[in-house]
């Protein structure tokens, strides 16, 4: 970070949304013309101009991520053209979907997405909160050759930045904004210092930053005293409502805290090494969810709960920690570059959910407990290491090549459990052993993968304009898994006793597969600097044990969580692209199309479903599917002050062969008729043609900036952007209990002056206010809205959980940044 120097508004706005190519140099004597940024990549595994790189890749600089007030991921999705991503409040994880494939309903987002993301060179599933960021590099496609598993729809890359080895600088960043529906202000502050150790050979770099959003969400009906309190008083009566539940405001409040900590040495001209320590913590209050329209009209708080509320008996924080030591290390060995990168992770994760409606379906005997709440606490630790090792070709001639070497050994452990508060004394009497007071409920479950692969690219240059890239990997690897389950509050009617955690029986499973895959990239740049390619890429992702035990033959009358055969394991999904694309410069790189086709072909898709006993959520395959499209944009200097840009998506996404049982399995057995079979089978399962869910077909953002010199030596930059969707499925085809979600659009606005070694800005996001759902927790069933009645879930109405997530309400802030030189 140096001093400041404001560049164009087009150059950095339009260095957001696609690649750029680089300036042209003007003489000496002539004004230099005004054209658009080049932001370098490394995305190929060499270092390249976006623009130019024959790939759907975007980037966006630090300076483009201030100037759009981008802030974290879900920021991002909204101007890279395919990519989609639920906002949910940080609580729970955002769904990462690349081009509508997603086969999962539209609520919480599971384990394994399709998209991969990295921070530097090392894997690491994080939402980072983007400080102290050089760049993000969005890959749009499957990436399963230089990038492996989880790549199904493509790769996101966290490029932070390097220490510098020749300058002390720091970077003082502060941001106070508010929200409207929040009844306190949310704030930011952040600081960056880099200094050399020894000068031009060692360099030290450290940042801290802290996020605080105040929260906008009213837990308006939380039991004061869990299995005491009444989570349903009489609700005419005052008196008693406030003896039995208590009002928490703005309960999904948010706090982020990251450090980071990197040396750099470079004792030579031919190598390199950097060590990097990063830390990210997550503290959430609850989730950003709203029962507002979702309760049954039976249930006396219909009408008490607004927009902004929800309903839970039980308040949902939640705790995330990630911590990752890196090291990196390159040499050139003349001939290619030699790259190391090595990478420990962690991720601990505890957190608490209401679960009382959950409960209830499992078993209505439940409600017989005037005071009956159920809430989970679930923790979980994962740690990770990664080693991949690779050479880089760096020769001249028109051969160009990439082969290395990846490993990775990933352990998870977690241990969920659910409470009854109180249920043991009603039903009992009086206490029975437990391993803790009022366990209902224990799963624990145990994993290690290991995972390798050999992978490498092959180029030619058949003339200086037409390239051909043939690439492939080659991987394995193995699963294994122990995993128990326990109802302590019911095993007791079969004389079965707990004491401690080591009375639940683990049970052990196992799988393994390997395969390979392969890439075909073929591109040619004509005379006036147009790119076009065709790429045909493939993308995997692992398959593996769901962590549950197997049921018994003969299954008990009171509740049991196990797995069916068909539901202990799941298979890999694999995904093959076809893609046409082209990236054009036009007059003097003042303005650039680029386009791009695609069908995807989605294999074995993993989809979330849950256990027929227990409704415990698990991963299972429903078959296959595509994804047919094009992507568009656009950017351009219009005059000396103003820019634009532009961005456009369509993706058809849907099932391409019929998914039996998708959703539920009807039998005779279960009592109901062959004519009923008939009738309710086909809404419970998939067809050909099925739309699948979570993301619009279409997308869209355009954006207008202005800049101009203003009091002789300040800069002012105006900026105003516009993103839009269309309507969202939560889904497969709208069967079972779906519905739709209705597009919208949001506005942000800015303004900032920039001086030498400063800027300030003012801002405005959601500028309209919009509110608009943008996915559900749970189904209509819950709240007894089920196509057909047998489907509705126990009392619904008593059921608080089947809601909304919904859009930001409008922020307003200022924030400004300090740069100085020692």
């Amino acid at each position: 970070m140096h001093k400041f120097k404001p560049t164009l508004l087009a150059a950095a706005v339009a260095s957001s949304l696609f690649n750029t190519a680089a300036a042209e140099e003007a003489a000496p004597e002539v004004k230099k013309q005004k054209s658009l940024e080049v932001i370098q990549i490394t995305a190929t595994r060499r270092s390249g101009s976006a623009q130019e790189a024959p790939l759907n890749i975007t980037a966006m600089d630090s300076d483009v991520m201030k100037d759009q007030n981008i802030a974290q991921l879900e920021d991002v999705a909204r101007w890279v053209p395919g990519l989609t991503i639920t906002d949910q409040g940080g609580r729970e994880g955002s769904p990462i979907i690349v081009r509508g494939l997603n086969t999962n309903s539209s609520e919480r987002a599971s384990d394994s997405g399709t998209v991969a993301t990295y921070l530097g060179e090392i894997p690491l599933n994080i939402n980072l909160r983007l400080t102290d960021v050089e760049r993000v590099e969005v890959l749009i496609g499957p990436q399963g050759t230089l990038y492996g598993a989880g790549t199904l729809g493509g790769a996101i890359r966290y490029m932070l930045n390097a220490p510098e080895l020749d300058i002390t600088e720091g970077q003082i960043t502060g941001d106070l904004f508010s929200l409207s529906e929040s009844d306190s202000m949310g704030g930011e502050a952040g600081f960056v210092f880099n200094t050399p150790l020894i000068e031009d050979e060692l360099a030290l770099r450290a940042s801290v930053n802290h996020y605080h959003n105040p929260g906008y969400m009213d837990y308006n009906f939380v039991v004061r005293e869990p299995g005491v309190s009444l989570p349903d008083p009489d609700w005419s009566n005052a008196d008693e409502v406030a003896a039995n539940l208590k009002q928490v405001k703005d309960a999904n409040d948010e706090d982020i805290t990251t450090a980071r900590l990197s040396l750099r040495w470079a004792p030579t001209e031919t190598f390199e090494g950097t060590l990097n320590y990063f830390y990210q913590k997550q503290e959430h209050g609850g989730n950003s969810i709203t029962q507002y329209g979702s309760i049954s009209e039976e249930n006396p708080i219909h009408d008490l709960v607004g927009k902004y509320d929800s309903a839970y008996r039980v308040e949902e924080p939640n705790e995330q920690v990630d911590e990752l030591l890196s090291l990196e290390l390159k040499a050139d060995l003349g001939f290619a570059e030699l790259v190391s990168a090595s990478g420990w992770s962690n991720y601990e994760q505890e957190g608490q959910r209401d679960q009382t409606d959950l409960l209830y379906d499992i078993w209505s005997g439940y409600a017989s407990f005037p005071a009956f709440v159920g809430f989970t606490k679930d923790t979980s630790d994962q740690d990770s290491f990664t080693q991949e090792l690779r050479l880089v070709s760096s020769h001249d001639g028109p051969w160009n090549w990439i082969v290395g070497g990846y490993y990775n050994k990933f352990d998870s452990k977690s241990d969920d459990r659910e409470y009854a508060p109180g249920f043991d004394n009603f039903d009992y009497g009086s206490d029975i052993p437990n391993i803790e007071p009022d366990l209902e409920y224990i799963a624990i479950a145990e994993s290690e993968t290991t995972e390798m692969a050999l992978f490498g690219e092959v180029g030619y240059a058949f003339t200086d304009q037409f390239n051909v890239t043939v690439g492939a990997r080659f991987y394995e690897y193995e699963i294994d898994s122990l995993s128990g389950s326990a109802t302590p509050l019911y095993d007791v009617y079969d004389d079965i006793l707990y004491s401690s955690r080591n009375d639940v029986a683990l049970e052990s499973t196992s799988a393994e597969d390997d395969g390979s895959l392969f890439k075909l990239n073929a591109n040619y740049t004509f005379d006036n600097g147009m790119v076009s390619y065709f790429t045909i890429s493939e993308g995997f992702r692992i398959g593996g044990s769901n962590g549950l035990e197997s049921c018994p033959e003969v299954l008990p009358d009171q509740q049991i969580v196990c797995a069916l055969p068909n539901e202990l394991a799941y298979t890999p999904d694999t995904t093959t692209n076809y893609e046409l694309g082209i990236k054009s410069t036009w007059f003097g790189n003042k303005l650039h199309l680029n386009a791009a086709l695609f069908s995807v072909d989605w294999d074995d898709a993993q989809i979330q479903s849950t256990t027929v006993n227990g409704q415990e959520i698990i991963t299972s395959n429903a078959g296959s599917a595509r994804s047919q499209g094009i992507e568009l944009s656009t950017r351009a200097i219009l005059g000396d002050n103003w820019t634009m840009y532009a961005t456009y998506s369509y993706a058809k996404a849907e099932l391409t062969e019929d998914a039996p049982a998708l959703f539920d399995v009807f039998t005779e057995d279960d009592g109901y008729s062959p004519e009923e079979i008939a009738q309710m089978q086909p809404y419970y399962s998939g067809a050909d043609g099925d739309r699948l869910p979570g993301s619009p077909e279409h997308q869209a953002s355009m954006g207008i900036g202005y800049e101009s010199e203003i009091f002789g030596d300040k800069y002012l930059n105006v900026n105003y952007g516009i993103t839009a969707q269309s309507d969202v499925y939560t889904k497969v085809g709208l069967k079972a209990d779906g519905e739709v979600l209705p597009g919208y659009a949001l506005s942000n606005l800015s303004a900032k002056v920039s001086g030498d070694m400063w800027s300030a800005t003012v801002y405005v996001n959601n500028l309209f206010d919009k509110y608009a759902f943008t996915s559900t927790r749970r189904d209509q069933s819950w709240a007894g809205n089920a196509r057909f009645d047998d489907q509705n879930r126990a009392l619904p109405e008593l059921q608080r959980v089947y809601g909304h997530f919904i859009t930001t309400p409008r922020t307003v802030g200022v924030k400004f940044t300090y740069n100085f030189e020692l």
